[in-house]
């Protein structure tokens, strides 16, 4: 299947693993390179060494294009992307910041940049300072997805912008990628789907409580860490978000986190001295990384958080990278096919 978006990033399937800390490691982000589609490792949990690091693993474990996503709103990004930018990484994904000096260092040697929006003024300020791509993130997506669903959200801005979009939030499987390109994407990315997967690093026990829930197990709530986010549902999940944590407190779990992330935490307390505007965010964010920790990495559902997308509840197993892209693919094509009947009867009028 040959769209922009597997032309511009020369990959052979639209299906993209987007970074999301924790999970979209290494070994996650090779696997999903080798089945063709496009790995992106999540550099937020790394040290500018660890991301160099990453990085040298990844062309170990494939010869395939893959990238690196940035949170540009969080200490240590920047100092990540330099890292990126200077092993000429194929692709970079920014989000939260303003990219233009990424998409200059990353243009000089032929990289490519993917912003990614939540809204239409994001999507064209994004396109103005040169980004080659879009990953549009609708209201179904687990983390920090938009307030306007994909079904509405993805079609607005692709009619808007002339760089190619690449739909995320609510997309699993071979229906949502034909979905996706119908409402004018030329990609999906599965964050979800992919974290269920095989290969992923998440906690086996996670991804079984995953495939045993559904669509209506989640809660989207700004009380968690300081932003709009789609979180699955647990009884620990709904004492997190009932109310936003006290700020004097979430500014003392913030720098507990930083021992997490490996960030000192005298470059915490300047990175939201630094950005007053945004220090509360930045406290609420950084305290809620223990327990997304606790999710992720442990296991461990009563005292940990886990981000999840409402398509868990399209999740009924946990296959392999390959497995899974080859599936998506083979019924894409039968469901391509399948869908011409709907006008074979219909005559022309004239």
């Amino acid at each position: 299947m040959k769209t922009r978006i597997t032309e511009l990033l020369g990959i052979d399937v639209p299906l993209i693993l987007p970074g999301m800390s924790w999970i979209s490691t290494p070994q996650l982000v090779a696997a999903v390179s080798n089945a063709g589609g496009l790995g992106i490792l999540a550099s937020g949990p790394l040290t500018p060494e660890e991301t160099r690091a990453s990085i040298r693993e990844i062309r170990k474990l494939t010869d395939k294009p893959f990238g690196v996503g940035v949170t540009l709103l969080m200490p240590g990004a920047k100092e990540n992307a330099e890292i990126a930018l200077e092993e000429q990484v194929p692709v970079i994904n920014f989000s939260l910041g303003k990219g233009d000096w990424l998409v200059k260092r990353a243009h000089e040697y032929g990289g490519k940049v993917i912003a990614t929006v939540v809204s239409e003024k994001h999507a064209l300020s994004a396109q103005a300072i040169g980004a080659d791509a879009l990953l549009v993130t609708g209201h179904e997506a687990a983390a920090h997805g938009g307030a306007v669903t994909s079904l509405v959200l993805v079609p607005s801005i692709a009619s808007k912008v002339s760089i190619p979009v690449i739909a995320t939030g609510g997309f699993a499987d071979a229906r949502g990628l034909m979905a996706a390109l119908s409402l004018g994407a030329e990609a999906v990315a599965m964050g979800s789907r992919f974290a269920t997967s095989a290969d992923s690093p998440l906690h086996h026990g996670v991804k079984e409580t995953v495939v045993s829930k559904s669509e209506q197990d989640t809660i989207y709530s700004n009380n968690f860490d300081g932003l709009w986010a789609r979180v699955m549902k647990t009884p620990q999940a709904e004492k997190a978000t009932r109310r936003p944590m006290n700020f004097f407190m979430a500014a003392i779990e913030a720098t507990k986190a930083a021992k997490i992330v490996k960030q000192p935490v005298w470059k915490i307390m300047i990175g939201m001295l630094v950005m007053l505007d945004k220090i509360k965010l930045l406290a609420y964010f950084g305290a809620s990384v223990p327990r997304l920790q606790a999710a992720t990495i442990e296991g461990d559902l009563d005292n940990g958080v886990q981000f999840i997308g409402q398509t868990q509840g399209l999740i009924e197993d946990i296959p392999t990278v390959e497995v899974l892209v080859n599936r998506i693919m083979t019924e894409a094509k039968e469901l391509h096919s399948s869908q011409h009947r709907y006008f074979s009867d219909r005559k022309s009028v004239v």
